[in-house]
C-alpha cells in the first residue's frame, strides 16, 4: 500500500501495452493453462511477500507462485478490466475501497470464500453473500509532517482537515491529483467524509486559496515535494506536509541506513481515510483451483504477519500480530474517516469530477 501511486479514474487512460502470457492464444494452450501447477497472481507494483513465506506456500500446496506486476494500484485494476475476458492470471490483488465497485460492477472477480475468511474482522468484510473479494490488508491515508521543518519555525503541526485551512499552514501541503492517485482520491473522500457530500467543495476552496499543491502521484509528492522524507530533502522538497499514510514514518525509519530514536515525520491523525485492499478469482482464469489455494494462503496468520513490514500495511485476520516498530512508528488511526462503498459508488466519479473543475482550474 505504502508505495502505491497512481489511480487512473477512467480506463483506458493512456495505459501501456499490455504484456502477453505465453500460451494464451489457442485452445489447447488454455487448456494447458488450466492443468498447470503455476498459478498467476496479478498485482500492483508494491506486492511484497517474505521469500521464505512465499516458498513454504510452494511447498505444501505443489504450485509455483508467478507474479505478474501491472504498474500503481489503479492502472492494475483497470488492465485487469480491459483484460478480464481473458485474464492475463488467476488472482488479483491490490482493488481498495476506493476503486471497488468499479470491479465489482464490471464482473472483474468470480465468487469464492476462502479458508480462514472466519477470521477476518468484521468491519472490513464486504460482499457477503457473494464472496467476490476477499479483504487483505488495511491502512490510514493521512497527511504526514516534517518533524524537524515544524520544529525549527516553532510552529504545532496541524492535527485536522479544518486546520489544514488555517492561514499558518498557508502553502505547506502536497496533495496528489484525485483523479490519477489512490491516496489522493483517499483524502478527497476523507474530506467528503468529513464535511458531507454537500460541503467538501467549500473546504477545498479554503485549501486552494491557502495554497494547497497538487501533483499527479504519490512518488512525486513524497519523493520530490516533501522535505521530510529522506529523498525529498535530497530533491529540495520544501513541503512540510504531504498526504501519505501513516505507515510511511515506520517506513522511514525501517529504511533509514542509521535507524534514528524517534521517526523523522509524524501523522496529523485527524486527516485519516481508513482504506482496505482486496483480492479475488479472476472471472475467466485458467486455474481455478490453484487461485482458489492462494486466497486461502492470502488469509493464513503466517502471510498475514509477514504484511507489514513488507507492504507496510496491517493484517485484517484476528490474533495477526504486528511487529512491534510498525506499531510504534505507525500506529493505526484512532478514528478514521470511513465511508461505505456503495457511497463510494454512488459518488466517486462526480466527485472527482467536481474536484478536478475546482481544484485544478
Amino acid at each position: 500500500m505504502h508505495n502505491k501511486t497512481l489511480v487512473a479514474v477512467a480506463v483506458g487512460l493512456g495505459l501501456v501495452a499490455l504484456p502477453v502470457l505465453s500460451g494464451c492464444g489457442s485452445d489447447d494452450a488454455k487448456g494447458s493453462a488450466a492443468d498447470s501447477r503455476t498459478v498467476t497472481l496479478v498485482s500492483h507494483d508494491s506486492w511484497l511477500v517474505s521469500k521464505s513465506v512465499l516458498r513454504d506456500f510452494e511447498m505444501k500446496s505443489g504450485y509455483q507462485v508467478k507474479v505478474l506486476k501491472s504498474g500503481d494500484a489503479g492502472q492494475a485494476v483497470n488492465k485487469a478490466l480491459l483484460t478480464k475476458d481473458n485474464p492475463q492470471g488467476d488472482v488479483f490483488f491490490g482493488v481498495d475501497n476506493t476503486l471497488l465497485s468499479r470491479a465489482l460492477d464490471n464482473g472483474l472477480f468470480q465468487s469464492y470464500e476462502p479458508k480462514g475468511s472466519d477470521q477476518v474482522l468484521p468491519q472490513y468484510r464486504v460482499d457477503q453473500g457473494r464472496h467476490r473479494v476477499t479483504p487483505v490488508d488495511t491502512g490510514d491515508i493521512c497527511v504526514n509532517y516534517d518533524k524537524a521543518w515544524f520544529s525549527e519555525h516553532k510552529l504545532t503541526p496541524p492535527q485536522s482537515f479544518a486546520d489544514l485551512a488555517k492561514p499558518a499552514y498557508k502553502n505547506l501541503l502536497v496533495t496528489e491529483n484525485a483523479a490519477t492517485s489512490s491516496p489522493g482520491l483517499g483524502f478527497l473522500l476523507g474530506s467528503a467524509a468529513k464535511f458531507g457530500g454537500d460541503h467538501w467543495q467549500d473546504y477545498w476552496t479554503k485549501l486552494k486559496a491557502n495554497g494547497v499543491k497538487v501533483v499527479d502521484g504519490w512518488e512525486q509528492a513524497y519523493y520530490q515535494e516533501f522535505s521530510g522524507s529522506s529523498e525529498g530533502r535530497k530533491a529540495g522538497g520544501d513541503r512540510p506536509l504531504v498526504v501519505s499514510y501513516a505507515s510511511s514514518p515506520p517506513a522511514e525509519v525501517i529504511y533509514a541506513k542509521k535507524r534514528p530514536g524517534t521517526a523523522p515525520t509524524g501523522v496529523s491523525q485527524g486527516t485519516c481515510f481508513r482504506q482496505t485492499e482486496y483480492a479475488g478469482l479472476l472471472s475467466n482464469a485458467k486455474n481455478t483451483k490453484g487461485g482458489k489455494a492462494f486466497l486461502d494462503f492470502l488469509l493464513t496468520k503466517e502471510f498475514q504477519e509477514d504484511m507489514p513490514l513488507n507492504m507496510f500495511v496491517y493484517p485484517v485476520r484476528q490474533g495477526a500480530a504486528v511487529p512491534p516498530d510498525f506499531t510504534k512508528y505507525g500506529p493505526q488511526a484512532k478514528d478514521p474517516e470511513t465511508m461505505p462503498p456503495a457511497t463510494i459508488a454512488a459518488n466517486r466519479d462526480q466527485w472527482v469530477k467536481s474536484w478536478t473543475s475546482l481544484v485544478l482550474r
